[in-house]
């Protein structure tokens, strides 16, 4: 009887209704949805289309998708909900309001993972590492990472290598530019000075990107290619990237491909200190990460000691965490130092009245003006949680079981309601109390949470300023850095996860007439060796800096 019911049906479809009848009836249903969507939507936010969901309005504002992101939720009252493509399983609320911030960063916290949404994307790339777990394994590595990152010998040791570096080849390389009056990119520069300190600090080996002639390093280049392949699968459906995945082919073939060739440099370098660790007994002359992880006492939960694999997806993690940040942080500060020459007296002056990084002062309006930099362009500009059950914001607004949150850092630091009327300059003046010291400790994480909040504050955060501080003081002690003209319209984020530069910055390093070098120096070990002796800087340690979130 149903057959019979389908065949009559299908007869009838043939005979009376046309191509021309569906395609009306479809753009109608459409039509009377989109209508229904806008009439129920909260006003001032994004439309959301049938089956498109939000996708058009992205679209429509690619150029400027970040300053668009932040006007909407300023007309919409700092939240409004989103949903993707039918099929691509990703729906939500985006949101710029503190209370809702705190509420997913700390006060419900265990309700709001990283969750199976953003480990599978990244699965390839970190494994287990700390940037891509939950729970228990999570709790694990971020015992491990605070108690070696907050380690006097680990400050030490980062604080010399960063001085090597900064000394040994970042200034060499600046000065050859100078002398020829050659251009360069800067975020190009420095993407390949943090990557060379991330890997001293992570694994205690020389990446050479800061090399002479500024080499082609093809495990910075199969790390970059293989976290801009991750990346993508955040912005295409999953059907698509699934298949190519299971297939073999196109960018997912590229993936596995990238990936291999890191985890392989990873594998290979534990597999190396695991040998001299064999042979001689014992990594007391290294104070890397890897070394220091390796050699420390077994913790309770893992009485065997970390395996190769747990050791290979730290690093990797750490280096991701650390590549990117501090390094588009820079880029963006440098670009407002162009065009702010008030701002940029009083950095040098601060730079100048300190005697150089290495001596100990903590240089406040740097510090501050690093600080209101990353205000303006937080280097991510949003970061996202997956609500395991149903739950209500402070502000009111539900969310489902298995819907994302998305707190928008970018937007968050353009807020009037947080920032007062002049949200949109770029005045170091807002983080300093009367006396000129940095008061910005006291500041609310969950309203400038560039660096995330809660039971997963960074735990990098001193080790990112101090290389931030360093580099920043060095180059502008001995340099004008002269923005080539012409870019004020070409400078614009490029949607990412990692803020950068969508053409780069290019720049000219112009000498100073009066130099002025640091009168202390911090000690310089080898590679992954230890500093012999106990000159600290207190700017390394003393401050509560910042990085990418864990």
């Amino acid at each position: 009887m149903a057959r019979e019911l389908v065949a009559m049906a299908a007869r009838f479809v043939r005979e009376y209704v046309r191509a021309s009848d569906l395609a009306v009836a479809a753009a109608a249903l459409f039509a009377c949805s989109a209508v229904r969507s806008r009439l129920s939507a909260k006003p001032g936010a994004p439309m959301l289309w049938p089956v498109f969901g939000i996708i058009p309005a992205l679209f429509a504002h690619l150029d400027d998708i970040y300053d668009w992101g932040a006007a909407a939720l300023a007309r919409a009252g700092g939240t409004f909900p989103y949903r993707g493509m039918w099929g691509g399983g990703s729906s939500g609320v985006i949101t710029s309001v503190p209370a809702n911030v705190e509420h997913v960063l700390k006060t419900n916290f265990a309700n709001y993972p990283k969750g199976p949404y953003y480990r599978e994307r990244f699965a390839e790339l970190l494994g287990g590492g700390i940037f891509n777990a939950d729970g228990d394994a999570w709790r694990a590595q971020r015992r491990a990472a605070s108690a070696e990152m907050h380690s006097a010998r680990f400050i030490e040791f980062s604080a010399g290598t960063i001085a090597h570096l900064v000394r040994g080849k970042l200034l060499p390389l600046l000065e050859a530019l100078s002398e020829r009056g050659a251009a360069a990119d800067l975020q190009d520069v420095l993407l390949r000075f943090t990557f060379d300190n991330i890997c001293a600090a992570a694994f205690g080996v020389d990446a050479g990107c800061l090399a002479e002639g500024l080499p082609d390093v093809p495990f910075a280049r199969a790390f970059e290619r293989a976290t801009e392949l991750s990346l993508a699968r955040f912005v295409t459906p999953p059907f698509v990237w699934k298949a190519k995945r299971l297939l073999g082919v196109g960018s997912e073939r590229a993936l596995v491909e990238a990936t291999r060739a890191v985890r392989e440099f990873a594998e290979r370098t534990v597999a190396e200190r695991r040998t001299e660790l064999r042979k001689t007994g014992t990594l007391a002359g290294r104070c890397d990460l890897l070394s220091r992880l390796m050699s420390s006492p077994p913790p309770p939960d893992c009485p065997e000691g970390y395996s190769d694999e747990f050791l290979r997806d730290f690093c990797i993690s750490f280096i991701l965490a650390g590549r990117d940040t501090s390094s588009v942080a820079l880029a963006w500060f440098f670009w407002l130092l162009a065009s702010h020459p008030d701002v940029e007296s009083r950095v040098l002056a601060d730079i100048v009245r300190a005697g150089g990084y290495a001596t100990g002062s903590s240089m406040d309006y740097l510090h501050a003006a690093l600080t209101e930099s990353m205000r303006l362009y937080p280097p991510v500009p949003a970061d996202f949680k997956e609500a395991l059950e149903d739950d209500v914001l402070p502000d009111g607004t539900a969310v489902r079981a298995r819907q994302r949150v998305i707190y928008y850092t970018y937007a968050m630091g353009r807020d009037k309601a947080s920032w007062g009327p002049d949200c949109l300059e770029f005045r170091p003046e807002r983080w300093l109390d009367g006396r000129g010291a940095f008061a910005g400790g006291a500041e609310s994480p969950y309203k400038y949470a560039v660096f995330n909040a809660g039971p997963r504050l960074c735990v990098g955060k001193r080790f990112a300023y101090a290389q931030m501080k360093a580099m920043a003081a060095a180059v502008l002690a001995r340099f004008r850095v002269e923005v080539l003209p012409g870019q004020a319209e070409a400078v614009k984020p490029k949607l990412n996860t990692t803020l950068y530069m969508k053409h780069g910055l290019m720049v000219r390093f112009a000498a100073r007439e009066q130099r002025h070098e640091p009168s202390g120096h911090a000690a310089v070990p080898a590679a992954g060796g230890c500093p012999t002796k106990r000159e600290l800087p207190k700017a390394a340690v003393e401050r509560d800096g910042s990085c990418i979130q864990k």
